[in-house]
């Protein structure tokens, strides 16, 4: 698949190469060299000239390049390049051209073991480290003892956990993250609403446990199912390798036994519209999951935007909440946009505060709460330059960031965590929900033109 790879620096030094096969020769570095280091028009992380493609990704300065002849499947590629640099992060921190330079005995012996005759193999970072050691890591005293555990780990089911793992205390952490993206017309008319999530899980348990998760029971994956109109849709899941999804289908319940320590267990995505992605467990190794409809929003934003002459903008932001009043969102920012005309900004709030940008022609409303059920309001009137005709204002949207604890806008739950193990010990669990939304929620806003009398 791979038949090359190289890390070059930004004068187009190369730094580490290694090829795999025989298709190719080191002068094909002079290539990428001039067609992509010397040429800054190019875009493209996928360069195809004639019948060789490369592949490369951007890192401090550091192209990271993967070159091939045949017809590669470029997210496989991808993935290979984006598991290189995060276990060289694992070894040694971050990844430039210095790190490379005092590293490149380690970094041969990583892209050695992680790729043979070009195809990627076993690139789990705490397999990698028990056999692949520096003085920081593992020590002379202890490296006999770990070397026999090398073999069974590398070819055993579970390469991404040893059996050793030991805990005085074992807990379970699980936390369902979901990031909303809406676009709301002027009118108030849902143009697009979809919800980006993820279940992020760290385990600290001993020896090799069993887990068994369990999510909504009125959950449909397939849109060419029908669900009722309170069930969970989901369009798009994605699990960690260690996901079995044998029952999955019928009880929808995953069974697996967790990495040692955090990693991120399902990744989603709920959106508005029908999308033509499915489950397939037998597909699917990336950890996400995608859900399109019935849509929480958990936050509703009502503009009143009038132009008065030429001289001023008048706004009435609302901000109304869709959630139990014993929930609350924080971290709330309101991001108004102003003509670029503007001189100052008369800010009103009675929740907050709110300060004209003039470097970035906005208003910042930053409120640190807002309680389920209550309502907040922004009046401010905008002076502009006077003009002798009417500037055309773009009327950008105005941004909303926030975040929600314990609330998850696709309504996706976890019905139970059960921990199984043959020592039988007593195991705690806790599971949070976070609903957020960072440069993602939009709200178009229609202007009203009143002439001055």
């Amino acid at each position: 698949m791979i038949s090359a790879f190289f890390i070059f620096n930004q004068k187009g030094e190369v730094l580490i190469s290694r090829l795999y096969r025989t298709d190719f020769k080191r002068s094909i570095a002079d290539v990428f060299r001039i067609q992509v280091v010397s040429n800054s028009d190019v875009r493209s992380p996928i360069i195809t000239l004639g019948s060789t493609s490369f592949f490369h990704v951007r890192m401090n300065n550091l192209y990271i390049v993967a070159v091939t002849k045949t017809n590669a499947n470029a997210a496989l590629v991808f993935e290979f390049c984006y598991r290189f640099i995060n276990i060289a992060k694992s070894y040694f921190g971050k990844v430039d051209e210095e790190s490379v330079k005092n590293n490149f005995v380690l970094i041969y012996e990583l892209i050695d073991e992680i790729c043979d005759f070009g195809y990627p193999q076993n690139s789990e970072i705490d397999t990698l480290k028990s056999y692949i050691t520096t003085e920081s890591i593992v020590s002379t005293a202890i490296a006999a003892e770990e070397s026999s555990k090398i073999t069974s780990q590398a070819t055993g089911a579970t390469s991404w956990r040893r059996g050793d793992v030991k805990y005085k205390k074992n807990e379970a952490f699980v936390d369902v993250v979901e990031t909303v993206n809406l676009s709301m017309s002027a009118k108030g008319t849902t143009l697009r609403a979809d919800v980006d999530g993820h279940i992020q899980m760290r385990a600290y348990l001993s020896g090799t446990p069993e887990c068994k998760f369990g999510l909504n029971d009125k959950l449909v994956i397939d849109k060419s199912e029908h669900g009722t109109s309170d069930a969970v849709e989901l369009d798009d899941c994605r699990f960690h390798q260690c996901v079995r999804l044998h029952d999955f289908n019928s009880t929808r319940t995953i069974s697996f036994i967790p990495p040692d320590g955090e990693f991120e267990l399902m990744r989603c995505v709920t959106n508005s519209s029908s999308l033509q992605n499915t489950i397939n467990p037998m597909q699917r190794t990336h950890n996400s999951y995608r859900s399109t409809s019935n849509v929480k929003l958990p936050l509703r934003i009502i503009p009143t935007v009038n132009e008065i002459g030429t001289s001023q903008v008048q706004y009435t932001i609302t901000i109304k909440t869709s959630f139990d009043n014993k929930l609350s969102a924080t971290n709330v920012v309101l991001r108004i946009p102003t003509p670029l005309n503007t001189t100052s900004v008369d800010c009103k709030v009675a929740n907050g505060k709110a300060k004209y940008v003039p470097a970035e022609n906005v208003v910042v409303w930053k409120l640190p709460r807002i309680q389920g059920g209550q309502e907040c309001t922004f009046t401010g009137t905008a002076y502009l330059t006077s003009t002798t005709t009417r500037q055309v204002w773009a009327r950008p949207p105005i941004d909303v960031d926030f975040q929600v604890l314990m609330f998850t806008a696709s309504g996706l739950i976890v019905r139970f965590l059960k921990v199984f193990e043959k020592g039988n010990y007593q195991s705690i669990k806790w599971v949070r929900y976070l609903t957020k939304a960072e440069g993602t929620y939009q709200i178009r806003v229609s202007v009203r033109i009143v002439c001055q009398g």
